[in-house]
């Protein structure tokens, strides 16, 4: 514990982090509220000038070390809202409960009128410095605060000497009846212009949204046509009464703090509330500024790599897009893979860009910024296995290119036209006019037929097969079959249509109806047209199609006769004006 100089334990006095660890009372500071428009640049220029007329340090302050500060136990003596002491407090005595200590004893010999205030001197007492108000002990140094400074004991003692005179002198001249009543003028003052100055804010605000209804509007719906109807002329109109009424909102909160930190800080009683309030919205921004300039060198590394980066992808756009228009050609390397192929390199490069900037990210090295990145990544873990896939089954997709846009296909039984193709799912335009999407990953572990891809050169063949009776010549049924495919329109004249016996079933005979198109998006057109004309064609010759179901067995045999081995329209070999098939494979 603290006692006079006669005591045998002694206190304990140590720097602050933000102040001189004996701080001055300095007259207190009167801030004019500014007038008229300019009160956001006002804003800003009186925090400048709060900082920038701050009492210079002397020699001795200037050797106060922060982090030292911070390393022990230390507290703010405050007298009427000013920081008069920063002293160190032990395990018996706490650093708070010594400052309150101190600033007590201070404030009961400013209140002493028999005291004055210059009556504040020091006495050595071998191994410590006493400050005394007349017969009054205030606080005792000893060589420990002095080495934690690094000056000697005393200097010390001589720079709180003359703090404390300051201290009493102020705390007695801000209670005097003229200082009290001048500062009452400064707050009535003060209160009604901040009144005007909201009326003013009020009617200006009111203004601008009258100009906008009379006046701008005009402009707005001309910007509408003009945008072909993008951008809506209301919408315009709301945003700019929005970002007015913010701005409005703003200019009254700052007034209202002003107000408030100027007028609190004219009396002792009040000072210390301004002080808190000004440090609560000034204290963030400080915050905010420091990190920004202990980042800038981070920042500036960043943006030299996206320069470079930026470089980077560049040279390797033109390189692809080279390649994609013919200009650069490589060996067994497909045009139609350059954008692909670009895609995963500026993916690589990204990535690498980012591997390299994140320990320069500010707050990287931050707990909160590795828990989200650890947040993040579980998330990325469980939730991306099938997004992953279809991710590199999509660029497989590309160079594989199964199919083109425009194609017709067949995906896992799905008949459609290829819309539109991504890394992540393709979508088809069905027969039926609906879209269909389908993940990549189907697509690469599913079948794939593609009707487009050969039919543009060689043609697609279309196929059908009929189940004919035994009893009918397979000539016949052959020369029948073709001149089917000769009335449908859409099929191919050469190469000629042909006929395939695919199977001897047990009642008939399995007969298969090839014809070419180069049309596949008509093929289900045809196959009715073609279905519709075989019909056709064995009724007018009075042949009985037995597919798919047997009824029962005839009276007589199965068989054909010789003689009518080339029923019409079938002719003998020697009559025949057309060969038979040929073998198409």
């Amino acid at each position: 514990m603290e006692v006079n100089n006669m005591g045998g334990s002694h206190g304990f006095v140590s720097p602050q982090n933000s102040v001189p660890w004996v701080g001055l009372s300095a007259k207190p500071l009167k801030v004019r509220l500014a007038l008229g428009w300019l009160l956001v640049t006002s804003l800003a220029l009186w925090i400048w000038i709060t900082a920038a007329s701050a009492e210079p340090r002397d020699e001795t302050s200037a050797l106060l070390s922060r982090s030292t500060v911070e390393k022990y136990d230390h507290a703010e003596v405050l007298v009427d809202g000013q920081v008069i002491l920063n002293v160190r407090g032990v395990e018996a005595f706490p650093a708070k409960q010594r400052a309150k200590e101190i600033a007590r004893r201070i404030v009961a010999a400013a209140r002493d009128p028999a005291i004055p205030a210059d009556a504040v001197r020091t006495e050595n007492k071998g191994d410590r410095t006493t400050l005394l108000a007349g017969n009054h002990f205030l606080l005792s140094l000893i060589d420990a605060d002095a080495t934690l400074v690094g000056i000697s004991r005393d200097v010390l003692a001589e720079v709180a000497q003359t703090r404390v005179v300051e201290a009493i002198a102020s705390y007695r001249r801000d209670r005097s009846p003229r200082v009290l009543l001048i500062h009452s003028l400064y707050a009535i003052a003060t209160t009604l212009i901040a009144i005007g100055l909201l009326f003013v804010f009020r009617r200006g605000f009111h203004r601008l949204n009258d100009i906008i209804e009379q006046r701008l509007k005009t402009h707005l719906k001309a910007l509408e046509a003009q945008s072909a109807r993008f951008l809506k002329a209301q919408q315009l109109a709301n945003a700019l009464r929005g970002a007015i009424k913010i701005v409005y909102m703003l200019l009254k909160a700052a007034l209202v703090f002003f107000y408030l930190n100027f007028v609190l800080g004219l009396y002792p009683w009040t000072r210390l509330f301004a002080a808190r309030l000004f440090d609560l919205i000034l204290g963030p921004m400080r915050t905010m500024a420091l990190a920004i300039l202990d980042a800038v060198p981070d920042l500036v590394f960043i943006a030299m790599l996206i320069l470079v980066i930026r470089y980077i992808l560049k040279m390797i756009e033109t390189f692809f897009s080279s390649i994609d228009q013919g200009a650069i050609r490589l060996a067994s390397f497909e045009r139609e893979w350059a954008w692909p192929t670009y895609r995963i390199s500026r993916l690589l490069v990204i990535i690498f860009a980012v591997v390299v900037a994140y320990p320069y990210v500010p707050g990287s090295r931050s707990d909160a910024f590795k828990g989200i990145s650890i947040f993040l990544g579980l998330i990325i873990s469980l939730g991306s296995p099938s997004l992953i896939a279809n991710f590199i089954a999509g660029y497989s997709l590309a160079y594989r290119r199964p199919f083109k846009i425009g194609d017709r296909v067949k995906i896992n039984g799905i008949l459609g036209d290829v819309m539109e193709m991504r890394v992540l799912v393709a979508r088809l335009h069905s027969l039926k006019n609906e879209e269909i999407v389908i993940p990549s990953t189907t697509i690469l572990n599913g079948e794939v037929v593609n009707y487009s891809t050969l039919a543009r050169e060689q043609g697609l063949i279309l196929h059908t097969t009929v189940g004919i009776g035994y009893e009918t010549p397979w000539r016949q049924v052959e020369a029948m079959l073709r001149l089917a495919a000769d009335r449908t329109l859409g099929l191919l004249k050469q190469p000629k249509p042909f006929v395939l016996l695919t199977a001897l079933g047990d009642f008939a005979i399995s007969y298969e109806l090839n014809a070419y198109s180069k049309d596949p998006h008509a093929m289900v057109q045809l196959y009715s047209t073609l279905h519709q004309n075989i019909l056709d064609v064995f009724n007018e010759y009075g042949v009985a199609i037995m597919t798919p179901a047997y009824i029962s067995d005839p009276s007589e045999s199965k068989i054909v006769p010789k003689d009518q081995w080339y029923a019409a329209p079938a002719t003998p070999p020697a009559q025949s004006t057309q060969p038979g098939p040929a073998n198409p494979v």
